[in-house]
Parts: C-alpha cells; structure tokens; sequence
C-alpha cells in the first residue's frame, strides 16, 4: 500500500523531479509534488511525496528527516489528511467574524459625517 509523506523545508527553486529523484534512493516513488502558489506560480517550500510501500516510506522518513537539501534542513514526516476547511463566501462581503461587509458612513468626522461642505 503507498504512503504518503510530506516534505516541508524543500529549496523554493526545487523541482517535481529532483524531489522524485531525491526519494527514489528509498525505494520506489509512485508521485512527487511541489505545491505552488496559485498567485505567484512560485513554489511554496513544501511538497508531498507517494512512496509505493510503507517500508520504503520509513526509509524516506529516516534518510531525509532533519537533512540539508539545497542548503535547507527537510521536515519528512507521515502527511495527514487534508482537513475540512469551512469555505468562504466573497460575495457575501462577511468574513469570518460576521460584520456584514461595509460598515457605512464616511469616515474621519467626529460628528458622524453629517457635515456639508
């Protein structure tokens, strides 16, 4: 059964292939990725790696965890699932702490903005 793994710490200019070929001296890897930025298009530092077995796995785990790669110490661990975010709604204009979007008035006046110019 593959497991999955995570690999934090990862040399922004890192490539999907040079993670591949970085894990593959454990044992056989069936994907590697570097999550990028959707903005930017830059990688993000971390990437997940799919080992085909679970003992290649902790080889991963035990050669890369806490080594120097590009200059960077990795953080190789088991990855989790991904948990269950509550979705936000832009259109709404409400955030997380409900405030209704705009919050009206014109600003700066002490008066309320009932001035006339």
């Amino acid at each position: 059964m593959a497991k999955k793994l995570y690999v934090g710490g990862l040399p922004y200019s890192t490539s999907d292939t040079e993670l591949k070929d970085a894990f593959a001296q454990c044992g056989a890897v069936e994907s590697a990725v570097i999550i990028m930025d959707k903005m930017s298009g830059r990688s993000k530092g971390f990437g997940f790696v799919e080992m085909s077995s679970d003992e290649d796995a902790q080889k991963a785990i035990e050669m890369w965890n806490g080594k120097d790669f590009g200059g960077r110490s990795l953080t190789v661990n088991e990855a989790r699932p991904m948990e269950d975010r509550p979705r936000r709604d832009f259109r709404s204009g409400g955030g997380s702490n409900d405030r209704g979007g705009y919050s009206g008035g014109r600003g700066g006046n002490s008066d309320g903005g009932s001035r006339s110019w």
